[in-house]
């Protein structure tokens, strides 16, 4: 596959899911992360869960994506990020 081919059609509906400490506040840093990128996002489009025994959360944001590049930034931002353990 060619470097700029993808396997999705754009726009597409596309889940970003983050975690990281419960006690960082990392939540609303990954939300200006997304939404720099993708400034439509709807808060109410964002589900949070907590781990079993409440060190971590994970949250997941489901965007429209237009393209790969804006996946791409929006993932580069968000692993560039301290308060973000992880970006899948």
């Amino acid at each position: 596959m060619d470097e700029k081919q993808t396997l999705l059609t754009f726009p597409c509906d596309f889940p970003i899911k983050v975690m990281g400490f419960a006690d960082s506040g990392f939540e609303a840093n990954a939300l200006v992360i997304v939404r720099e990128f993708a400034p439509d996002f709807q808060a109410e489009s964002m589900h949070t869960n907590a781990s079993r025994e409440g060190k971590y959360i994970a949250v997941t944001f489901t965007l429209t994506a237009t393209s790969q590049e804006q996946l791409d930034a929006i993932y580069c931002k968000l692993t560039a990020c301290d308060d973000i353990l992880m970006a899948l």
